[in-house]
């Protein structure tokens, strides 16, 4: 078997969508960050610049990002909610995420978080279950100790 090509981030920039804009802010490489995959780090922006939110895509698989983290995580600022941002930047990383060779994403989310599981509905992605989150594993929002998983298919 021919050894691993090392990862490649490519060189992008997405096109917008209406008020929304994906600028990226960072590009992590496995070794860097706490998930053991490279990442994409983007922030939402409105078209003179105003931050909006951030968007991350894990380019890999691991049990980590497959149960807990997910492929995609996003976070939009409580002034900006209620206009689907996080949904179409979901929809403005795909490319990116096929460019990557990835046939599917996995995208979690608290059980609570009924606007963050909305999105994924609206995403088309399948609701494959609820895991409980092992207690050393650092949660990102929420006390309840369990992370719903979907699986969102890439056309």
């Amino acid at each position: 078997m021919p050894p691993l090509e090392p990862f490649k981030f490519v060189d992008i920039t997405l096109p917008a969508d209406g008020d929304l804009q994906l600028i990226l802010a960072e590009c992590m490489p496995a070794e860097n960050g706490p998930w053991g995959v490279p990442a994409y780090s983007f922030s939402m922006q409105a078209p003179g610049g105003e931050y909006m939110g951030r968007i991350r895509l894990r380019v890999g698989w691991s049990e980590d990002v497959i149960r807990y983290a997910g492929h995609v995580g996003y976070a939009v600022d409580p002034a900006h909610r209620g206009r689907r941002y996080a949904e179409r930047a979901c929809r403005l990383i795909m490319p990116l995420a096929k460019q990557h060779g990835m046939t599917s994403l996995w995208i979690t989310c608290q059980p609570d978080n009924i606007p963050s599981r909305r999105t994924l509905e609206r995403l088309g992605a399948e609701h494959v279950g609820v895991i409980d989150v092992p207690p050393a594993y650092p949660l990102d929002a929420g006390a309840e100790r369990k992370k719903m998983c979907f699986r969102l298919m890439l056309e």
